[in-house]
């Protein structure tokens, strides 16, 4: 096995200078796999809200900016961008020679200004995208949500194809957005956005070329597959079985290809669990795998054992996990769940949650080693934004809250936890609830990593609440939670994680709103908006004022994040979401992390580019030294 690579050599290695150690060699194709549960649902980037997509789309399609190993914009498909009036108008400049091609590779169309209008304008279209990723546009862009609503009345008033028929006059006329010719993009803020750049990152600023909508038409798109998308991007793709392979193929054309690093091949194998996934890798088809719980104690605990001197931790994802709490739950007949929809509707029964759960034992099945370094006391991940005086946002949140990061999960206080179980139970007595309340909690059902967790969340539940409280009622889908369980609104809670678009707060509290479209959790999770308890929705509306005050605030970066953690912390504070945890796993690898894209926000941390890896596995060793070298 290779030897620990000196400091030298890992700068190199972080610089993307594509070395590695002495006696190894640089892998060519790589052999990755994703859950089945988190199969690709949709090949459309402006439509998709989702990372099971968002993670392969990112290889396919360039966006403006991309990031380094480290977190810094880099340029993409722009290769410079300013602003000269401090924020206010944002110019990029493409670079020459960007084409898109079929997923053969055969030549479609120049890669011009003009797709990223098409774009947004599809993106703000109400009758093309829905409400999906209005959000970003509509906060920072001038005019974008004149041009929304106007789509949406359009299409009330005159049917919906005489909006889908809209191209890009009215547009133009209306959002602050403009091709001065075919490389240059500029976009006109509604105030000074100094963070405006972090959002080209996301799906909601990706291209879409005019001919492809020409081509399939507007319903053909909403709906794309990968055989008749046009890809401008890394990678094609040249195979996919649906559920159970995808093939990534270097992109023959890619304008860049001789000044960046790829695979010949990405080959991602659909798995039903990290079990299976384990096995795969033992068995050589996989160059990397994630640990469960049980199978990183085997090897941790076995000095013996053929991988235990190459466990490495992996570097924190971008997502922040939580309880999603369902205002608006169904019963399998189609009514309402009155007793959990009267209960989760208390505040102090949401609260004896909050503080009477001790979910160390939770953390422990994402990191058995070392589970309080998965502890998240907010909602708003980490590195999303910073204030001048070098702050992070969460700081700020977690001085709000009182809380810090202790050696303890400091946030349990089982007294009061207590204390607010006993009000809970007289305040829903006297409203006819029945206890247990029961939380019929989804998972996977050929997912035995999933039900093991499952196991581990209903102990939580029955040791720190109590079975005379809660019951935990594990229940399984077959294949697709969206219309299995989330569309019928079977599920009492999801644990979710969410990332960040861009960077700055608002797209996390931004997402569980009341009363608007485009806020993503409250829409598609918790259903607060069909909720009808007057003190639940007064409490959901104070909140959803915070965050409007807070997003008002353009000119003074720091004043404005003061006032968003003023506002996430009220959402804590009155357990309308329950932060959990942070994804820290351990796994076994050919594959250096510190040599990846890595992001707080955007969804560029999955292309696969400019990685260094080993035909052998990195060491413990290994890691620790790419770690210190950060």
């Amino acid at each position: 096995m290779k030897k620990i690579l000196s400091l030298a050599l890992t700068v190199c290695l972080l610089l993307g200078l594509g070395l590695t150690a002495a006696g190894a060699d640089e892998l060519t194709e790589f052999h990755t796999y994703a859950l089945i549960s988190a199969e690709v649902e949709n090949f459309n980037v402006h439509y998709s809200q989702g990372a099971r997509d968002s993670n392969v789309m990112t290889n396919l399609i360039d966006p403006l900016l991309t990031n380094d190993p480290k977190g810094a914009l880099v340029p993409c498909a722009a290769k410079e961008w300013y602003s000269e009036d401090d924020g206010q108008t944002w110019t990029f400049i493409l670079n020459d020679g960007m084409t898109w091609v079929d997923k053969d590779g055969a030549y479609k169309a120049d890669v011009v200004a003009n797709d990223w209008l098409t774009g947004l304008e599809w993106v703000l279209n109400f009758a093309k995208n829905d409400a999906a990723n209005t959000s970003m546009p509509i906060e920072m862009l001038k005019g974008a949500g004149e041009y929304y609503e106007y789509t949406k009345a359009l299409a009330e008033s005159e049917g919906v194809e005489a909006a889908k028929a809209l191209g890009l006059e009215k547009f133009l006329e209306t959002v602050g957005i403009s091709s001065p010719d075919e490389k240059t993009i500029v976009f006109t803020c509604v105030d000074k956005l100094p963070y405006f750049p972090t959002v080209t990152t996301y799906n909601g600023f990706y291209p879409v070329s005019a001919g492809l909508l020409e081509e399939i038409g507007v319903d053909g798109y909403k709906a794309v597959s990968w055989d008749n998308l046009w890809y401008s991007g890394l990678y094609t793709i040249t195979s996919y079985v649906h559920e159970n392979e995808k093939i990534l193929t270097a992109n023959p054309a890619y304008y860049n290809a001789a000044n960046v690093k790829r695979f010949d091949n990405v080959v991602i194998k659909m798995v039903e669990s990290p079990d299976v996934a384990f096995t795969l890798f033992q068995t050589g088809e996989l160059d990397h795998v994630s640990l469960p719980q049980s199978t990183l104690n085997t090897i941790y605990n076995s000095e013996s054992h053929e991988f235990h001197d190459y466990l490495t931790e992996m570097r924190p994802t971008k997502f922040s996990y939580q309880y999603h709490l369902v205002y608006d739950k169904k019963l399998e007949n189609g009514e309402p769940d009155v007793n959990w929809n009267t209960a989760v509707a208390n505040e102090a029964f949401r609260l004896s949650w909050y503080y009477g759960m001790d979910n160390t034992p939770v953390l422990a099945r994402n990191n058995a080693i070392n589970p309080l370094s998965c502890i998240n006391y907010g909602y708003t991940a980490n590195n999303v934004a910073v204030t001048s005086g070098g702050v992070d946002y969460t700081q700020l949140v977690r001085d709000e809250l009182g809380l810090q990061y202790t050696d303890t999960y400091n946030r349990y206080d089982p007294e009061k936890g207590a204390a607010y179980k006993a009000q809970a139970i007289e305040e829903l007595t006297a409203k006819g609830v029945t206890f247990p309340v029961e939380i019929d909690y989804y998972i996977l059902g050929s997912n035995q990593t999933a039900k093991d967790t499952a196991d581990t969340l209903s102990q939580v539940f029955s040791d720190c609440l109590g079975d005379d409280y809660v019951k935990l009622n594990i229940k399984t889908y077959v294949s697709n939670m969206s219309t299995e369980v989330r569309n019928p609104q079977l599920a009492s809670i999801y644990i979710n994680g969410w990332g960040a678009d861009f960077g700055d707060p608002v797209n996390f509290v931004g997402q569980e709103t009341y009363g608007e479209d485009n806020a993503y959790y409250s829409i598609t999770y918790s259903k607060i908006n069909n909720a009808t308890d007057e003190e639940l929705i007064a409490t959901y509306k104070e909140f959803t004022k915070l965050v409007d005050d807070a997003r008002a605030i353009s000119d003074d970066l720091d004043a404005r994040y003061a006032a968003f953690a003023k506002a996430e912390a009220y959402m804590i504070e009155h357990a309308l979401v329950i932060p959990l945890y942070y994804m820290v796993e351990w796994q076994i690898t050919s594959v250096n992390d510190y040599s990846k894209v890595y992001s707080a926000y955007g969804i560029q941390n999955y292309r696969y580019m400019n990685w260094e890896t080993n035909s052998d596995l990195y060491t413990t060793e290994d890691y620790a030294g790419f770690a210190a070298a950060q």
